[in-house]
Parts: structure tokens; C-alpha cells; sequence
């Protein structure tokens, strides 16, 4: 009986880490990057496949990520990739339209969480 108990609450803690995304990057400098156009453009062109081989191992993992991110509006997200998506998304948006609708096209083509994600963005 010890072994199903045992069995089932590893079952319970799987399925609950796999709920949210590795949190290895939680604590990353989101503002160093944003304010280095180098690193900025360094992790935009490795997004959009512009530059894979200049892709950082955090490059590479935050591009996985994305598609199901905008599609879900970051519900596996840390509340501190919450705050990093939003900042990010936000300074883009501003500062980077032509980059934001790069983003845009290679992540949501048809446009079907732009609306829904747009809100995600500007909620608290």
C-alpha cells in the first residue's frame, strides 16, 4: 500500500511542475537587455530566426516557450516571466514596432490570441 501511495504522489508532484515553465531564468536582467541594443537585437534575431547561430542557450529556451505563451497568455508563466513577458512585450511595442510585428507574424500569423494577449499585457 505504501508503494501506491508512494506512486500516486509522485504522480500528483509530475503533473504539478509541469504546469509551469523552468523558472532557471526567472531572476535574468531583463532591463540590461532591453537597454543594450546589441543583446536586444541578439535575442530578436535568434526569435525570428534570423541568426540561429547566435542564439543563446536562454535564447533558444525562451523561443520554445513563446508560441504557447501568447496562446495561453502566459498561464504557466512565474509571476516573475509574467512581469519579464509584459516589460518586454511593452518596450517592443514601443520602441520596436517593426520587431514587434516580426514577432507577431512568426508566433501568431493569423492573429488569433493578438487581441486576447494585447489584454494580457495591459492587465495589472
Amino acid at each position: 500500500m505504501g508503494l501506491i501511495r508512494l506512486i500516486f504522489l509522485f504522480a500528483v508532484v509530475s503533473c504539478s511542475l509541469a504546469q509551469t515553465y523552468n523558472t532557471r531564468y526567472d531572476n535574468i536582467d531583463i532591463d540590461r537587455i532591453l537597454g543594450s541594443k546589441r543583446l536586444l537585437d541578439n535575442y530578436l534575431q535568434c526569435l525570428l530566426d534570423e541568426n540561429v547561430k547566435r542564439c543563446s542557450p536562454e535564447g533558444r529556451e525562451f523561443k520554445r516557450y513563446i508560441p504557447e505563451a501568447i496562446s495561453t497568455n502566459c498561464a504557466k508563466c512565474s509571476d516573475s516571466q509574467k512581469r519579464i513577458v509584459k516589460k518586454t512585450a511593452k518596450y517592443i511595442i514601443t520602441n520596436r514596432p517593426q520587431d514587434w510585428e516580426k514577432i507577431k507574424q512568426r508566433f501568431d500569423p493569423q492573429g488569433k490570441y493578438h487581441q486576447s494577449f494585447n489584454d494580457f499585457l495591459n492587465s495589472p
